[in-house]
């Protein structure tokens, strides 16, 4: 039996679950906290932890009060942890950045890299550092780069193809952009790149899209300015091989047409399908869950809505292929933030993953034991590295 025949029916897929999150071993509940409501941060996952960084909430309780030093702004790197389903906040040494709505955040290995953002007031204070997070040994550093950085922006995307950082779009808070730049992370030299389009041909100037990519083509999907998002019945496109924008033509789901415009959505990818979910389309929050495959530029509307709209959110994808959406915007007029954790599994879980979650619900006190224990009792190092 195959790992996809062994998972759980269609109907158990697609929908989306709420975590609340419980204090760690030996902790009461009385002195445990979850990350407070705030948009504007990032997320990232591995196997074991998603990892929550910055954000921002101009309700003064709500964002913590007196016990936020940073204040409308978290300076807060946070991590859930699958296993034990709990927070913790991740004390970390050396110079945290101080820009910390709307930077871009990757995982590298188990390096978190972090780049621009703005901070208080917006559009005034704003990065185009490098910055780097070992999430292992929970320490900051500034990564030293030669060549021309990114002007300092905030909302601009980001991805790692090859051993090459390429950054897209934003703001500096006035401009919008349409620049494109590549950091080499082995010879740390930033390139601006100039691709062959005329002026004209290139895509509009943006903030707060998302970005994929298939190791040929980086493809841009949706953002906007302040007065206007972007639809997402064409797709530019840059060819890393040709240095050359391209605009594609998706396909529409043949019942409801394209998914709305939008911009400050959330986007992952797992091989070749891409998932946008929520956003704002300048009137609506939106709560939708779609689907574009990066080889038939098909989209597919996902039967799954998210509990609450949102935007300004953050999402991460597993390994494994499972999503994980946490806060955002969520009522526009009342200004509301939240700090909801959801989680949706994308893809088919492998009979791993189900024996694993299985597991872990009947034995709660397998994250207490020592190694050697976990050995004995036929764990892999992979699992036992997911308990720590």
């Amino acid at each position: 039996m195959s790992d996809a025949e062994g998972a759980r029916s269609p109907d158990q897929l697609n929908k989306f679950k709420k975590l609340t999150g419980r204090p760690p071993h030996g902790e009461t509940l009385a002195g445990h906290r979850n990350p407070p409501a705030r948009s504007g941060h990032r997320c990232v996952a591995d196997n074991t932890n998603l990892y929550v960084f910055g954000g921002y909430n101009p309700d003064y309780d709500e964002s913590g009060g007196s016990d936020n030093e940073d204040y409308p702004l978290f300076r807060e790197l946070w991590r859930y942890h699958f296993a034990t389903g709990c927070w913790q906040q991740i004390r970390t040494e050396g110079y945290m950045p101080t820009e910390l709505a709307s930077m871009s955040a990757v995982l590298h290995g188990n390096n978190l890299l972090v780049f621009g953002g703005t901070g208080i007031p917006f559009g005034e204070n704003n990065g185009n550092d490098v910055h780097v997070c070992n999430v292992k040994y929970k320490r900051w550093s500034l990564l030293n780069c030669r060549g021309k950085k990114p002007n300092r922006i905030y909302g601009q995307a980001m991805v790692i193809i090859n051993g090459f950082l390429y950054v897209f779009g934003g703001t500096t808070g006035y401009i919008y952009s349409t620049d494109l730049h590549r950091l080499d992370l082995t010879t740390r030299e930033w390139i601006h790149l100039k691709p062959n389009n005329p002026p004209d041909d290139l895509p509009e100037e943006r903030y707060r899209h998302e970005i994929a990519h298939d190791g040929q083509r980086i493809y841009i999907l949706g953002g906007g300015t302040s007065w206007t998002s972007y639809p997402l019945d064409k797709v530019h496109a840059y060819n890393l091989e040709t240095n050359s924008w391209e605009e594609i033509t998706t396909k529409p789901h043949d019942k409801i047409g394209y998914p709305a415009p939008r911009r400050c959505h959330s986007c992952v990818q797992i091989r070749n399908d891409v998932f946008i979910c929520g956003g704002y389309n300048g009137e609506l929050i939106l709560a939708d869950l779609w689907k574009i495959n990066l080889q038939t530029f098909q989209w597919s509307k996902l039967p799954a809505v998210m509990p609450e709209p949102a935007y300004f959110h953050c999402a991460a994808v597993t390994p494994a292929g499972c999503m994980y959406i946490h806060g955002g915007v969520v009522n526009i007029h009342e200004n509301k933030r939240t700090g909801s954790l959801f989680k949706i599994w994308l893809a088919v879980p492998s009979l791993l993953e189900l024996c694993w979650e299985k597991l872990l619900k009947a034995f709660p006190h397998l994250t207490s034991l020592p190694t050697m224990q976990l050995l004995n009792l036929g764990l892999t190092q992979e699992l036992i590295e997911r308990l720590k």
